[in-house]
């Protein structure tokens, strides 16, 4: 017989310090469960997010943390493999375990009305500001972000509304079970912010990507809302081939909805809504970045297709407060500014660069990036990567994170990445450690800089070193 897992039970999570688990940990304790969990180390922001929450976080996957105390239900996180000492003895000793997705469908969503966001770029920012126009128009969503909201300092929330909204991620699941994660949301209303190759750990080629966005659009019902960027030609290649209905968004005029004079003025952007080439009205935010622009469109469009007010919808997007490590300003000191961004993929750093320069017009774009990602540790992107920094006048390379992990032919050579971007023009160095990238940047700082991290790890706190430095 299935064990009842009810409020009060105690759940055990693995790998728990991931932005979705740790999100998901603050939600079943919200809900009454008891959370404990592991993970090979707590860092930012989610290791201090699980300290405030008082949820308990053992370092390591012991077994013995599990055995001293058998959880009720273990929920098994897409870092931990099959050959994971814990995951091991939770098999061994039949103790129910289940996925992230299945536990959050079962304990959290339940029959509430689906927002979902996905795309390979903009997912949790496009989130916050679906959040940010539904709480202005008066409802309570419920949500769960892949980051921690500025303003609310946390990434999810029960909400009290029949609605929830998450991020759709097409990674996969977990070991024992390769679907991607959105194939378990079943939304009633879809974004699809963007569609291009990554997590080159489980996919072959952009066509085996597109093939799972397929079967996404598949399962959202018939009275359903679906809503695309066709900027993205591997995206119209999918809804070319589909019978169902949907709503296109872009910078071309032959979406259904549009963008014109797009303008970026003392921090705030403003730009005007077309829909079928007629200007429905002009919105503002404190966001920069046309990219960012796009991320508005996409809700705007999704929340007037769903009836919502427009001026709900307009105190929404001005409202909306973005998320943590989105660039997000960590610190000033000395008049240089230091800012913390996720952005690990080139397409995503190019329009984070392009986005700061357009706002800091007359400052010194200094770029710090580190190789972390399972995708950008590889040499897919090796000849795009260069033109990826144009936007910066100075930029610092750290070496490959954890190279012995990825096979030597595959791996990305960070010295021709160097060499093609001096060949561009561009001041770039080399450097093996955090500490080396420290003694290299600091001296060379100046009054006005503008010093942007971007990694998709805790990148060794370095943005808070360098202010500490400085």
């Amino acid at each position: 017989m299935e064990k009842i897992i009810k409020p009060g039970s105690y759940i055990y999570i693995m790998g728990i310090c991931g932005t979705a688990m740790a999100a998901l940990a603050g939600l079943l304790k919200e809900k009454g469960y008891i959370i404990k969990g592991s993970d090979s180390q707590t860092y930012p922001p989610m290791g201090d997010m699980l300290k405030r929450l008082d949820i308990e976080v053992n370092i390591g996957y012991f077994p013995v943390d599990i055995a001293e105390n058998k959880p009720d239900l273990v929920i098994i996180g897409n870092v931990i493999r099959r050959d994971n000492p814990q995951a091991m003895y939770v098999m061994i000793e039949n103790i129910p375990y289940m996925s992230f997705p299945e536990a959050l469908n079962k304990f959290v969503i339940g029959n509430r009305k689906r927002y979902v966001v996905s795309g390979t770029h903009g997912k949790t920012t496009t989130t916050s500001m679906l959040i940010s126009v539904l709480r202005a128009a008066g409802f309570d969503p419920g949500f769960m972000v892949g980051g921690i909201l500025n303003g609310d300092n946390k990434g999810f929330h029960l909400g009290a509304s029949d609605m929830f909204v998450l991020e759709g991620d097409e990674y996969d699941t977990a070991f024992f079970d390769k679907q991607p994660k959105f194939m378990h949301y079943y939304p009633d209303y879809l974004i699809i912010t963007s569609l291009e190759f990554d997590h080159a750990d489980i996919y072959r080629d952009v066509e085996s990507i597109k093939e799972q966005f397929g079967k996404l659009i598949k399962i959202v019902p018939e009275n359903g809302i679906i809503i695309y960027n066709n900027d993205w030609e591997h995206l119209n290649d999918i809804f070319k081939n589909t019978n169902r209905q949907f709503l296109t968004y872009g910078i071309s005029k032959d979406a259904r909805w549009s963008l014109d004079n797009v303008l970026i003025n003392e921090g705030k952007m403003t730009f005007d809504v077309l829909r079928d080439n007629k200007l429905l009205d002009t919105f503002e935010t404190y966001l920069s970045g046309k990219h960012n622009a796009l991320n508005c469109l996409s809700v705007i469009a999704l929340c007037y297709e769903t009836g919502m007010d427009i001026n709900h919808i307009k105190k929404g997007i001005f409202g909306a407060k973005g998320v943590k490590r989105r660039q997000e300003i960590k610190g000033i000191k000395h008049d240089i500014t230091v800012i913390d961004d996720f952005a690990h993929h080139p397409t995503a750093i190019s329009e984070t660069l392009s986005s700061l320069k357009e706002t800091y017009k007359d400052k010194r774009l200094v770029a710090i990036f580190e190789p972390r990602s399972n995708t950008t540790r590889r040499n897919i992107f090796q000849d795009i990567f260069p033109k990826s920094f144009t936007f910066a006048q100075k930029v610092i390379i750290k070496d490959v994170y954890e190279p012995g992990n990825i096979p030597q032919n595959e791996l990305l050579d960070t010295k021709k990445l160097i060499d093609d971007m001096q060949k561009l023009h561009i001041d770039a160095s080399l450097c093996k450690t955090t500490e080396e990238i420290l003694v290299n940047l600091l001296p060379c700082l100046k009054k006005g800089d503008i010093v942007v991290a971007m990694s998709n790890g805790a990148f060794d706190n370095i943005c808070e070193r360098i202010l500490e430095k400085l």
